[in-house]
């Protein structure tokens, strides 16, 4: 199920159909590498969900992805470019192709919700402002927050939030869009809501989407393919129906929800504690 590390000669051509491309990605914090050589493809128009538990690199390879950590080896392949090679403002132009919906909305406080959602808009395009006002309307209207433009976001629902952080990354009409943990900390109908926002974005604009999320109902239901990640490394990769009839020991675990040792988790808390030994899971 898992994907082969691509040989040296695949490495210097943009794969053929692909969105987003991942080829023996590293990753170091320091001495100690993160990513032990990463292998994906998400072909355009598709949904990637990467899964994991806490400490398995998930949310360092999306900050990888759209550029908040910079890779120690490998390649990223944009839109049939080398992201990962390019040149700062190569990247800026490329990143505006690129939407990111972060976990908490990462909304600016001091800002209305319209305010937030035309940022890009404004800081991107030479678009007059009358054309970004109507802009930010469709885009909260293509969200379920028509109306709220004037709202302090403050005054939201954490699943309005989510809503809002999802228009603002939508401002710029990506054709490539990220999502951090999109459902995570609301209650199960609010969830479902966002997944079926999630859902209707692809079908609508057949946008390529990646998520990363621990909630197994959300993964199942928005994802043409998932990978899980362990430690640093992709143990399976495939179709949600793949992955469900996985008998891989690790995947199994993780979708049956069975904990680890209770002494490896004592171990692993109490050298993170003491920082005398470097904790086990990456």
């Amino acid at each position: 199920m898992a994907l082969s590390t691509p040989s040296k000669g695949d490495q210097s051509q943009a794969p053929a159909g692909a969105a987003v491309a991942v080829r023996n990605l590293r990753v170091n914090y320091g001495a100690r590498e993160i990513l032990h050589g990463i292998n994906f493809e998400v072909p355009a128009g598709e949904t990637l969900v990467i899964m994991g538990g806490s400490g398995s690199g998930k949310s360092t390879l999306l900050r990888t992805l759209v550029g908040l950590e910079k890779p120690s080896g490998g390649e990223i392949w944009m839109r049939g470019k080398n992201f990962a090679a390019m040149s700062e403002e190569d990247r800026d132009e490329l990143r505006k192709k690129m939407g990111m919906s972060f976990q908490g909305g990462a909304l600016f406080g001091s800002m209305t919700v319209g305010e937030n959602v035309a940022l890009p808009l404004q800081e991107h395009t030479k678009l007059d402002e009358s054309t970004i006002e109507i802009m930010v309307r469709l885009k909260l209207d293509q969200v379920g927050l028509s109306g709220f433009e004037n709202y302090m976001p403050a005054q939201l629902s954490g699943g309005m939030k989510k809503r809002a952080a999802i228009a603002r990354a939508l401002s710029m009409d990506p054709e490539i869009l990220f999502f951090d943990e999109p459902s995570a900390g609301l209650d199960p109908i609010i969830a479902a809501g966002i997944d079926d926002l999630i859902l209707k974005l692809k079908k609508a604009f057949r946008i390529t989407i990646v998520v990363v999320t621990h909630e197994l109902a959300s993964a199942f239901l928005i994802a043409d393919r998932m990978i899980l990640l362990d430690k640093g490394v992709i143990v399976a990769n495939g179709t949600t129906k793949e992955l469900q009839e996985s008998t891989q020991p690790r995947v199994r675990q993780f979708l049956d929800r069975v904990p680890e040792p209770e002494l490896t988790g004592e171990i692993d808390y109490l050298q993170m504690l003491t920082g005398d030994i470097p904790p086990i899971r990456q």
